[in-house]
C-alpha cells in the first residue's frame, strides 16, 4: 500500500474533540474514543501539501471566492457519481450542518412541518427545532436484518400532514445503509406528489463499499433536481472536517437565490483559505488515497463483524454498506437506557455514541466509529469482549 493507515497518530493535546473532549462527553478521560465521526488518519498528501503552501505563504487575508474548490467538487461528483453539475449550481457553505440550517431557514417558515427518518444524525433534530419548525418522524424499519425506509408509511403520513420539507440522510448515519436508486426514486415520487422539498445530506457519498453504489438524489430526474438540495463536503471522504468547507448543490435558480440570500443576511459567507486549498487539492488529486482508504476501512469492518459474530454473539451488528460507522444492538444483553452508556464507559472503557442521541429508536444501541488503525479497532473490541464476559457472569 502507498499509504500507511496502520500508523498510530497521537491526537491528544491538539484541541481534538474526539480525544481531548472525553472528559466532557463521558465524564471520564480513560476511555478509548470511538465516537465523533472523524478518522484517526492523516489527510491525503495532496491536501496536506496545499495547506503547507498556504501556511508558507504566510498571509491569511480574505478570499475572493470558492470557484476553484467548487469546480473541483463538480468534477469529482461527475467522475465518481456520474452527475454533471453546472458551474453556478453550487453554493459554498462552512459545513453540511450549517447547510442544513440554512436550507431550513431559507425554504421554510416558522411553524411549518419538516420530516426526518430516525434513527438519524442528531443535528437533523436541531436544524428543525432550533428554528421554530415542527418536527415529524417517519422511522426506518428493520426488514430481514436490514434497515429500510418506510415508504408506504411516508406516503400515508404525507397524505394526512401538510409537510414542507424532508431531510434525507444518504448514505444513512448511523445505520450505514446506502439507499438503492429504486428506493430513492420512490421517495422522490412521493415527495414530488406533495410538493415537498428534499434536502439530501450526502456527506458520506464517497464512503461506499463493494457491491454498493451511491446515487445522488438530484441525478435521478429533472423533477427531483429542481426540487432538491444536495449537501456534500470533503470532510468525511478526506478527513478534513476541521477545515470547514462544503458545497450545497442547488440546481433550481429560485431555491438557490433564497439559500444565498439567507446566507448573506446571516453573514455566513466567508471562506477558509486553507480549507479551500485542501478541498480543491483533495478532489483533484485524492482519488488514489481514497481507493486505498476504502479497502482498509472495509477490512476493518470485516474484522469487526467477524470478531463480534465469533466472540461476542450477544451483540447484534448491522453491516454498514457505507460510512465508517457501525450500528450495534446491545438489547439482548439487557443493556438499554442509562445502563448501556454506564456499561460501555465504566466496564468496557469505551467512548461510543449513545444510540438515544439519534432518536428514541436508538435505545439499547450504540454507534462505533471504525475509521482508525486496525490496532485501535482490535483494542476496542477486546475491551468490549472482556466487559461482556464479566456482565454475563453476574
Amino acid at each position: 500500500m502507498a499509504y500507511d493507515f496502520d500508523r498510530l497518530i497521537d491526537r491528544r493535546q491538539t484541541n481534538c474533540e474526539k480525544w481531548d473532549g472525553r472528559r466532557q462527553a463521558f465524564d471520564c478521560e480513560d476511555v478509548l474514543p470511538m465516537w465523533v465521526a472523524d478518522m484517526d488518519f492523516a489527510a491525503p498528501p495532496a491536501a496536506l501539501a496545499a495547506v503547507r503552501e498556504c501556511i508558507e505563504h504566510g498571509v491569511f487575508g480574505y478570499s475572493q471566492g470558492a470557484r476553484g474548490a467548487l469546480a473541483a467538487l463538480a468534477s469529482w461528483v461527475e467522475r465518481r457519481h456520474g452527475w454533471e453539475i453546472a458551474e453556478d449550481w453550487t453554493v459554498f457553505s462552512p459545513g453540511v450542518v450549517s447547510g442544513l440550517s440554512l436550507a431550513v431557514l431559507a425554504l421554510t417558515s416558522p411553524g411549518e412541518k419538516i420530516i426526518i427518518q430516525p434513527p438519524v444524525y442528531p443535528p437533523f433534530y436541531g436544524a428543525v427545532r432550533d428554528h421554530g419548525r415542527v418536527l415529524l418522524e417517519n422511522p426506518l424499519r428493520v426488514e430481514n436484518g436490514r434497515y429500510m425506509m418506510d415508504l408506504a408509511g411516508l406516503a400515508d403520513r404525507l397524505a394526512e400532514e401538510d409537510v414542507r420539507m424532508l431531510i434525507l440522510c444518504s448514505p444513512h448515519n448511523p445505520v450505514g445503509r446506502v439507499w438503492e436508486r429504486e428506493e430513492l426514486l420512490r421517495l422522490g415520487e412521493i415527495c414530488l406528489e406533495h410538493g415537498i422539498i428534499i434536502v439530501s445530506d450526502e456527506i458520506h457519498a464517497d464512503l461506499v463499499y463493494r457491491g454498493r453504489r451511491h446515487t445522488c438524489l438530484g441525478s435521478i430526474s429533472e423533477e427531483l433536481r429542481r426540487q432538491s438540495i444536495t449537501l456534500m463536503a470533503p470532510s468525511k471522504t478526506f478527513n478534513l472536517a476541521g477545515l470547514n468547507s462544503s458545497g450545497a448543490i442547488i440546481p433550481d435558480p429560485s431555491l438557490r437565490a433564497r439559500f444565498k440570500d439567507t446566507q448573506r443576511r446571516l453573514h455566513i459567507g466567508g471562506w477558509n483559505t486553507c480549507g479551500l486549498a485542501a478541498m480543491e487539492a483533495a478532489y483533484l488529486c485524492g482519488e488514489d488515497w481514497l481507493e486505498e482508504l476504502l479497502g482498509y476501512l472495509e477490512g476493518n469492518l470485516d474484522y469487526l463483524i467477524a470478531f463480534l459474530n465469533e466472540r461476542i454473539p450477544e451483540i447484534d451488528v448491522f453491516r454498514s454498506e457505507g460510512t465508517y460507522l457501525v450500528w450495534l444492538d446491545f438489547r439482548r444483553l439487557g443493556l438499554d437506557g442509562d445502563r448501556l452508556p454506564r456499561f460501555l464507559i465504566g466496564q468496557a472503557g469505551l467512548g461510543l455514541n449513545d444510540g438515544r442521541s439519534f432518536g428514541p429508536q436508538g435505545n439499547g444501541f450504540a454507534r462505533l466509529n471504525f475509521g482508525c488503525p486496525r490496532a485501535v479497532v482490535a483494542d476496542g473490541l477486546t475491551r468490549l469482549e472482556r466487559a461482556v464476559a464479566t456482565w454475563i457472569s453476574f
